[in-house]
């Protein structure tokens, strides 16, 4: 596979969904975890969310228990703390792995274009790769970087 819109996730409520079906959008992915250090940057996220969805973003948040197990919870749990803690709306997953040999295939595809300091490795939750319109990555942030510190980023992209 060789483009973003080629894979398929399940959904925090259960469907598949395409990624095809962000063609045409940008798109930033990112692990999350409820109970990490970074669990704060939701706030940041669902900012962006909110202010630049209607220009064509779409934010994708693939929770994480592989870092220290920050994200224990299941699907209905991840889903309740995200909306009564942050008002998350954005698009939620299901759980996954984004490193190992049980790597989810996105995660696999993402850390294959875009290599970080660990290489092929995701260093912590709160990884963000960010996907342009027609579904090539475009840059990968580390977990650290604040959501809007990657605005500029996203709007260069949505022009």
């Amino acid at each position: 596979m060789s483009n973003f819109h080629d894979f398929e996730a399940k959904t925090l409520n259960g469907p598949e969904k395409a990624m095809k079906d962000y063609e045409g959008q940008v798109v930033l992915v990112v692990n999350t975890a409820s109970k990490c250090g970074l669990t704060p940057q939701y706030e940041g996220l669902q900012e962006l969310h909110k202010e630049l969805h209607g220009e064509g973003l779409e934010i994708l948040g693939f929770p994480c228990n592989q870092f220290g197990k920050q994200e224990p919870g299941s699907s209905d749990e991840i889903a309740e703390f995200c909306q009564l803690n942050y008002g998350v709306d954005f698009q939620m997953f299901d759980k996954v792995d984004v490193n190992g040999g049980d790597a989810h295939p996105i995660f696999k595809y993402l850390k294959d274009e875009l290599p970080g300091t660990l290489g092929k490795k995701i260093k912590w939750n709160f990884t963000k790769f960010l996907i342009g319109k027609d579904g090539q990555p475009i840059k990968r942030f580390a977990p650290t970087t604040k959501p809007e510190d990657i605005k500029s980023h996203i709007e260069a992209a949505l022009k």
